[in-house]
């Protein structure tokens, strides 16, 4: 019975954490604000091209997660580690997107008031609201994407952990585009 949890049910639990996060933020926004951003991102292409990716990413880093949870008689299926930790550091891309998104947003909402006419408030409000939803945007798709590589590091704790092997895990950690200080001695590079 030990046995079908720690190498079947837990990692398919473990790689459903981030999906059931991601909805359980989405259901938390109110519903009016839910309402307003799902009708104003539906019409803002930015928000498209940031959604369109997140949940791209999400959806693979969230297969890779089941993947390395896998347990056997090696122990854990590392492989999937390095593609996790650089899909992961892309969540840094989603606030950026976003803000361009909002820059453009707001570059649009000025350019369409005329210099010559006082500018009506509520028409500054209505065409300022693609700026808030592609911050919105770039927001949450970077939250749901830094799920899944915390997600390996804590699943693979509480698999060995439940398995008799006390030994911690490794965090995931971005590989190190330098060469080892080995290597550069060698070629008359100074470390």
């Amino acid at each position: 019975m030990q046995r079908l949890w720690i190498h079947h049910v837990l990692p398919a639990v473990f790689a459903a954490i981030p999906v059931l996060g991601a909805v359980l933020v989405f259901a938390a926004i109110p519903a009016d604000a839910r309402n307003e951003y799902l009708s104003r991102a539906s019409t803002n292409p930015i928000d498209w091209v940031i959604i369109g990716l997140g949940i791209s990413l999400f959806s693979i880093q969230t297969i890779l997660v089941w993947k390395a949870l896998r347990w056997n008689e090696h122990g854990f299926n590392e492989r999937p580690d390095r593609w996790l930790t650089h899909l992961a550091q892309t969540a840094e891309w989603f606030p950026l997107l976003g803000l361009l998104g909002t820059v453009a947003a707001i570059l649009q909402t000025f350019t369409a008031i005329p210099l010559d006419v006082q500018p009506n408030p509520r028409e500054i409000i209505r065409n300022y609201g693609p700026a808030i939803t592609a911050t919105g945007s770039g927001l949450f798709m970077a939250l749901v994407n830094i799920l899944p590589a915390w997600i390996v590091v804590t699943g693979r704790d509480l698999i060995r952990s439940l398995a008799g092997d006390a030994t911690p895990m490794v965090p995931l950690t971005p590989a190190s585009t330098f060469p080892p200080e080995s290597e550069t001695r060698g070629r008359g590079m100074q470390a």
